[in-house]
């Protein structure tokens, strides 16, 4: 009888586990969300009452690297993530083999120049400027030096440039690549960064402020470099994620992101 108990103890046990273990994501009432700080963790803190009022919980969990979102989408641990734009996604899905979608745009943040040792642009001869190594965002930072006449980039090497690609540099301007999270905290040793908006208002920062260098509002950046809610293949037209995007790109949350910002973050059309 005890060894029947005993059995019957570890396959419920194993059940459980088992059940544990399958479960994933998050119930239909339910939102996981992984996040950048800021702005999308903070963003994402606005919409909670909206989609309560839809019928939804909102959970939001901070990560302060570009990959773990990514990973925990693809894996189901989490419904969505909010921290990237399609390029970047683009490039993930090809480098990892991962299976993620855009979901629906919600915020541009324009990528800058900021000081270093020097806040003088007269200072770009010789200039140590450090730009994120992640393939897209590196590929931004040079373009955004070369819009303004400080480098040259080989022909179509578009969104996928790295410094390998300057070929002509009349400033000697050298590019120190550094995983992105990391660029803030090491201005006081170049004389400048090239940031995502992100980071760049983790430390402080703002485009209108500080930034020497920026992207244009007008520019096709906001297109391209727009900031998505990205799912796992599949999941993009799920009641939740729907709801997830309507909330975000409504009046209340767009009326939150000018009037908190400081020019850092635009709502997305």
């Amino acid at each position: 009888m005890k060894k029947k108990l005993v059995s019957l103890l570890s396959a419920t046990a194993l059940t459980a586990i088992l059940l544990t273990g399958c479960g994933g994501g998050s119930d239909d009432k339910t939102i996981t969300v992984a996040a950048s700080a800021t702005p999308h963790a903070e963003i994402l803190e606005q919409a909670k009452p909206l989609l309560e009022a839809k019928g939804y919980t909102l959970e939001i969990k901070v990560f302060s690297d570009y990959v773990q979102p990514n990973n925990v989408v693809e894996s189901g641990d989490f419904d969505a993530n909010y921290f990237q734009h399609i390029p970047y996604l683009e490039s993930f899905n090809a480098e990892q083999g991962t299976h993620l979608v855009n979901a629906g745009g919600i915020h541009y943040e324009p990528f800058g120049l900021y000081p270093g040792k020097s806040s003088d642009l007269a200072d770009m001869q010789g200039a140590t400027i450090a730009v994120p190594n992640d393939t897209t965002n590196e590929a931004r930072a040079l373009l955004l030096l070369q819009d303004n006449g400080y480098l040259t980039l080989k022909e179509g090497a578009g969104l996928e440039a790295t410094k390998l690609d300057i070929v002509d540099n009349p400033y000697n301007i050298e590019i120190v690549e550094l995983e992105a999270a990391q660029i803030p905290r090491t201005l006081q040793d170049v004389t400048f960064g090239i940031m995502n908006g992100n980071y760049a208002m983790e430390a402080g920062y703002t485009v209108s402020e500080n930034a020497l260098l920026y992207e244009s509002v007008e520019s096709d950046a906001a297109t391209t470099y727009v900031n998505v809610i990205a799912v796992k293949e599949g999941n993009e037209n799920s009641a939740k994620i729907k709801a997830l995007v309507e909330v975000l790109k409504s009046d209340e949350i767009k009326e939150y992101i000018n009037n908190t910002y400081n020019g850092g973050v635009i709502p997305y059309k």
